[in-house]
């Protein structure tokens, strides 16, 4: 598809407005993250929506989403023309379910460090209270209180 008119820009155009190199532009075509078109000499050239697009791409990361999770999120997105705001909107309504999701599990991560998480270390006095004998191991494998198993019984 060849692109035309000030609807489009230049991959060094998307760098420069985004702060991203080109190559992190290409990698991000390669990975499904956003797509290219061609102008008639053959040059890479992005909607200019697309800065939008990579912007988020860089929020969500700097959240600590990978980019699976972030192409899975931007696939509910209309492929042929620019998002609208309604596009945004549900986009960002199943975004912000995870990132609440994120946030709690942060809280709760940092009102536990300092109690037993049932991980199995024993190196704390509370853990023989609440994981005598790594009772918890039974659960399964890694901190079982602090993802779940039972982790509002065990502060």
């Amino acid at each position: 598809m060849a692109y035309r008119g000030n609807e489009f820009i230049a991959i060094g155009q998307l760098a420069k407005r985004t702060g991203l190199a080109v190559s992190a532009l290409r990698f991000y075509e390669e990975k499904g993250l956003v797509k290219a078109g061609r102008s008639e000499s053959g040059h890479r050239q992005f909607k200019r929506s697309d800065i939008r697009r990579v912007s988020f791409v860089m929020a969500a990361q700097k959240l600590g989403f990978t980019l699976p999770e972030i192409r899975e999120q931007l696939d509910n997105l209309p492929d042929s023309r620019t998002p609208t705001k309604a596009d945004w909107g549900k986009l960002g309504k199943q975004f912000k379910e995870q990132i609440q999701q994120r946030i709690e599990d942060l809280e709760k991560l940092r009102d536990k460090l300092d109690s037993c998480i049932g991980c199995g270390c024993l190196s704390l006095q509370k853990c023989r209270l609440y994981n005598p004998d790594d009772e918890a191991a039974a659960l399964g494998d890694g901190p079982r209180f602090l993802l779940r198993d039972s982790s509002e019984n065990k502060e």
